[in-house]
């Protein structure tokens, strides 16, 4: 089983409309609904890959609801911890015209200090029978700056790995902590080290404790900075679509790798195959299936020259 955490779930909410113009009214051809945050998107994928996963994080309110009850039939299993406050949404606007998306994204609720304590008791079990555990996104308002960092030293303790994917000041904490594997794109990476050098800055975070660390570079693939070696992972060609989720994609596929026990090329052309064909996907955050096996013997991982 492979555990996925969202502190911060979400209720996704897309619209559709022919041409998005500011400072005017639209109409919204289409509208979907979905549950989201960014463990659950990576728990998704891992599903449609055929892996078993459970979901936890918090979920609470109207919005927790209907979140819940679109989760009910899907692959991944419910493990979310309620809490009073009503769980955030997220609204994207997707532009006909251009294939462009606006997002705007809730704070998400206030989380107790016993809902944070009934999440630990509930998080410690299901670490326990976990192959690997993915800690991702934001942190909703109540929670110390520092919980990743705590979730790691929890999976550290029961030998699980633990993918963190976050940004800003728990990044910082959390790789203190020493995770197996963060995965920020090439911003982060920059806010969190000060370089935009992609691989001087992926060096410096294993310094400060990644034990690997794979920089997301957009339409370029991804930089993996790890103890076996380093190496640059390309698509065959840039692609046009929907980059919303690309990044979760890639979380599932590196997690799906390991728990299969692939080495690292084979994560990482999974990973950049998997990003790359839910940029193509209809569906903003879902994955087109076969742009994703057309994709993944066509990837292009090169070693570094020098050693890490």
């Amino acid at each position: 089983m492979i555990l996925t955490v969202t502190l911060n779930t979400a209720l996704d909410v897309t619209y559709t409309v022919d041409a998005l113009v500011p400072h005017s009214s639209h109409r919204v051809g289409e509208v979907t609904e979905r549950p989201g945050g960014k463990g659950l998107n990576v728990a998704r994928v891992l599903g449609a890959l055929g892996h078993d996963c459970v979901v936890t994080g918090f979920a609470g309110g109207p919005t927790g609801d209907v979140l819940r009850s679109l989760l009910a039939p899907l692959p991944p299993r419910d493990a979310l911890v309620p809490v009073a406050g009503n769980t955030r949404r997220t609204l994207a606007i997707t532009d006909r015209s251009t294939g462009d998306t606006t997002q705007l994204n809730e704070p998400g609720p206030q989380v107790s200090p016993a809902e944070w304590a009934a999440f630990l008791r509930t998080y410690e079990e299901l670490v326990a029978g976990a192959q690997a555990v993915a800690l991702c996104g934001s942190l909703p308002p109540g929670i110390h700056v520092g919980a990743y960092a705590e979730l790691v030293r929890i999976a550290r303790a029961a030998a699980v790995p633990v993918l963190l994917d976050t940004s800003g000041e728990p990044l910082r904490r959390g790789i203190a902590a020493r995770p197996d594997l963060v995965k920020p794109n090439a911003e982060e990476l920059a806010r969190l080290t000060g370089s935009r050098e992609p691989l001087r800055a992926a060096r410096d975070a294993r310094r400060r404790g990644a034990h690997s660390v794979i920089a997301s570079l957009g339409p370029e693939g991804v930089l993996a900075v790890t103890p076996d070696g380093v190496w640059r992972a390309a698509p065959p060609a840039p692609v046009r679509g929907n980059p919303t989720g690309a990044g979760d994609s890639a979380v599932a596929g590196l997690l799906s790798a390991l728990a299969e026990g692939l080495d690292w090329p084979e994560r990482l052309a999974r990973a950049v195959a998997l990003s790359t064909a839910t940029v193509l996907a209809p569906t903003a955050g879902d994955f087109d299936a076969a742009a994703y096996a057309e994709l993944l013997p066509r990837v292009t991982v090169e070693p570094h020259t020098t050693t890490p």
